[in-house]
């Protein structure tokens, strides 16, 4: 477990050591973070990971950044998974559970680190608080152990995950019957509400079961993954402190479930976001940084409709053929992020002869209206250009974040996770997005995308309202991460906040007095 990179030796600076799960999505955001700390609060980071995981990492970190980067072993063959499994970017769908199953055998390994760390190893004073993932909760446990100051940093939203956290450890959707179906009494018989209300979290009002994954849908409270999330949900309430990446002036229902859910401090230092796209250098990637620039900067204002799933999630072939009709029926320019259908490797080929529609590439090359980009695109750069007025995502919270700052609409398709309920609060609560899909099966008609592009895209009563209400937020997160003098931003605050807690419940432990932060 020795350091990957050099820090800052003998550092007199608060140290704060950071612990990502292992999935882009949860390790992009905790650099994001790890660099803010470093660069805007002075403080010393070290952010622990796997050894591929850091060494993507290096990659990523500025040349004049001072973040540590400090591995921990973990072999992927001792867990049943394929050689050199160490993140979920490398993992087909059905191997999913056994990753995260892996990552409770890390116990003994963190266990181990965090009394080194506390020892003052390796040059850096004791760390004043360990930031863990959501999935790491447990690690609450082990810093206690050793006087450290504990927090959960979530990197999606509050609202999303108020619903994902009450969806698990409820399961509402499922009930039991006390009459069968064939009308004997006395035989209790499981079956599964359509739509349903999540007792504690009121606020979310209906959801549907095609809002669930399908881990989600057949969960029984028994099964694996049941068992998985009770046991590191539950472990969110021993935190000393919940950090969640948004911002509350729009995501305040889902912070205040938690504050009166869990009964300790929580707080909004969002949006963390890194301020360009990670470097990318698959190979596989066929159109530069350069050639979406220039294709851009040919568009008119507000003009073009971003398209991506993000970096781990595709569509079916069915669905892939349907938006590329609705897409080409709305006249509308559009850069999209194609990757393989289900049921094909994410990251092999991609065959348009076999999964577009005939004759569309040339089609969009030769009118000039769109731009397929193989793999990977560089999402920040790209919705920050003038040329784009809408974002076909997901909903991943790091994507809804990035557009949200850049104040571009976003056109939902939740897949997996949580994004179903950053879709619903999107639009239902927020108002600056509209549902045009729904999971990874589901086949959505080119008609209905055709006029759901063109409403936010083109105008109208309903789509000039969403891009209204998107420039608003756009606002609302500038002022939250304002730091100039008394005009701090609600985001500001809560970072100052958490960092003088970290700082309290270290001088309590030295003064020998209560360890509650």
């Amino acid at each position: 477990m020795a350091p990957a990179a050099a820090g800052n030796e003998g550092t007199n600076k608060d140290h704060i050591v950071l612990i990502p799960f292992m999935a882009q999505g949860h390790i992009i955001p905790f650099l994001a973070l790890a660099l803010h700390l470093e660069q805007r609060r002075n403080c010393a980071v070290t952010l622990v990971n796997t050894p591929l995981n850091i060494a993507k990492l290096r990659r990523s970190i500025p040349p004049s950044s001072s973040v540590r980067l400090l591995e921990i072993p973990f072999r992927s063959s001792d867990h049943g998974l394929p050689p050199g499994t160490e993140n979920t970017d490398s993992l087909p769908y059905d191997l999913i559970l056994k990753f995260l199953i892996s990552s409770l055998r890390l116990e003994p390994t963190l266990s181990s680190l965090v009394a080194d760390l506390a020892a003052g190893e390796a040059g850096f004073p004791p760390p004043i608080c360990i930031v863990t993932d959501m999935f790491f909760s447990w690690c609450a446990d082990i810093s206690h152990r050793y006087g450290i100051f504990h927090a959960v940093f979530n990197a999606g939203g509050g609202y999303g995950f108020a619903c994902y956290y009450s969806l698990w450890l409820n399961l509402p959707h499922r009930r039991q019957n006390s009459v069968s179906d064939s009308g004997d009494a006395g035989e209790e018989k499981d079956s599964v509400f359509e739509e349903f209300t999540l007792p504690d979290f009121p606020e979310a009002s209906t959801l549907h079961i095609t809002q669930l994954p399908p881990f989600l849908q057949s969960a029984d409270g028994s099964d694996p993954f049941s068992v998985f999330q009770r046991v590191v949900l539950s472990k969110w309430a021993n935190a000393d402190a919940i950090l969640v990446n948004t911002v509350e002036g729009f995501d305040g229902l889902g912070l205040d479930y938690f504050r009166r859910k869990l009964g300790k401090p929580v707080f909004p230092i969002g949006p963390v976001l890194l301020k360009n796209s990670p470097t990318k250098t698959d190979t596989g990637m066929t159109n530069s940084p350069e050639i979406c620039k220039n294709w851009l900067d040919s568009k008119p204002a507000r003009s073009v409709l971003f398209v991506s799933f993000g970096s781990q999630n595709t569509i079916a072939e069915a669905q892939m053929k349907e938006l590329a009709v609705g897409l080409e029926a709305s006249g509308t320019n559009f850069i999209w992020v194609i990757r393989p259908p289900l049921g094909f490797d994410i990251n092999s080929e991609f065959r348009d002869e076999d999964w577009l529609p005939e004759g569309f590439p040339e089609r969009i090359e030769a009118s000039g209206k769109g731009l397929l980009v193989r793999r990977w695109a560089p999402q920040v750069e790209i919705l920050s250009h003038e040329s784009v007025g809408g974002f076909l995502s997901h909903c991943g919270w790091n994507s809804v974040l990035e557009s949200l700052s850049c104040g571009v609409p976003i056109l939902g398709w939740p897949l997996a996770a949580e994004q179903f309920y950053n879709s619903k609060v999107l639009e239902e609560e927020i108002g600056v997005s509209v549902e045009v899909g729904r999971g990874k099966e589901i086949v959505v008609r080119s008609g209905d995308l055709k006029d759901k592009i063109e409403m936010v895209m083109v105008g109208g009563a309903k789509g000039n309202e969403i891009r209204r209400r998107a420039s608003e937020i756009r606002e609302m997160i500038k002022d939250a991460v304002n730091e100039d003098g008394e005009g701090k931003g609600s985001s500001v605050e809560a970072m100052d906040e958490f960092l003088n807690a970290a700082v309290v419940f270290r001088g309590r432990k030295i003064n020998g007095g209560k360890s509650e932060a």
